[in-house]
């Protein structure tokens, strides 16, 4: 009797983008417009108007401030850390508001055709990627959560890395229905089939004489 063969490791998963559509068309409208004003304003000058203000104020201090004097070094840093931070937003994946899951189990015994590349021929579930909202999830673990005997009202917020759970509780010991909160997260969580799974931290309290 052979022994079944183990999974295969699960590749990780990519997460989704944001388009950034909005930034893009702002930062593309701005250039455009001072585009725009440079343009005017060479064309006023070549036919013998003066030159806009601010062009004459950033010439003078241009001819004022040498490279290696404090205030351009200062100017030149400042840009250069904007620039930075510009970049760094630019290249992160945005959409924190969204958990990546696991894509589909393959189904079994299916093979890959040969000479596959990438998520190419690999089945229905090739190249699947699926995400829940950090609200939504935080709607079915309560919905779990509050199926717990003991638990009156709970409140769950959820986190890219942590879940954090508060309940009250008009009977039962406190410890008993912490420990059953713990056991319906971690079934729920699993339930969720995440790429990265948030620990959970369960606090649960008394609820107030009046509430009980």
């Amino acid at each position: 009797m052979t022994a079944p063969a183990p999974p295969a490791p699960r590749r990780p998963v990519r997460r989704f983008r944001s388009a950034r559509r909005l930034p893009a068309a702002l930062l593309a409208l701005a250039l455009l417009a001072a585009a725009g004003l440079l343009l005017y304003d060479l064309a006023a000058v070549r036919a013998g108007r003066p030159a806009l203000q601010w062009r004459r104020a950033v010439a003078d201090a241009l001819d004022r401030y040498a490279p290696a004097d404090p205030e351009a070094l200062v100017a030149a840093g400042v840009l250069a850390a904007v620039g930075a931070v510009l970049m760094l937003l630019a290249l992160a994946p945005g959409l924190r508001r969204i958990l990546m899951m696991l894509p589909p189990e393959p189904e079994p015994g299916h093979k890959p055709a040969a000479g596959a590349a990438g998520d190419a021929g690999g089945g229905p579930a090739a190249g699947v990627r699926a995400g829940i909202g950090r609200r939504d999830a935080a709607r079915v673990l309560r919905d779990r959560v509050l199926e717990v005997p003991g638990v009156r009202s709970a409140r769950v917020r959820v986190r890219r890395r942590r879940i954090a759970v508060a309940a009250t509780s008009h009977f039962r010991e406190l410890d008993d229905v912490r420990a059953d909160l713990e056991r319906v997260l971690a079934a729920g969580i699993g339930e969720l089939a995440l790429a990265r799974p948030p620990h959970p931290r369960v606090r649960v309290a008394r609820a107030a004489a009046g509430k009980r």
